[in-house]
């Protein structure tokens, strides 16, 4: 028998990231503003070019970008 998480289509990651948010939206106020910050991240990145590396750039931002060029999909 498969996991639930499997047999609905989501990575593990993606229900690790769906039952985090849960349980930190359960939490009373004062904690879960506390959990709430523990969660947030900021990945960054930079090309390497000849040794040399490139301006950091924002994950978040540079697949906004390319989702952006990519168009809408069509299904």
């Amino acid at each position: 028998m498969a996991f639930a998480w499997k047999a609905s289509g989501l990575t593990y990651n993606k229900y690790l990231s769906v039952a985090a948010r849960v349980v930190r939206r359960s939490l009373k106020d004062d904690k879960r503003l506390a959990a709430e910050r523990r969660g947030e991240m900021e990945l960054r990145f930079a090309k390497w070019n000849n040794g040399k590396q490139g301006d950091n750039k924002s994950v978040a931002d540079a697949n906004a970008a390319s989702m952006a060029e990519a168009g809408p999909q069509s299904s």
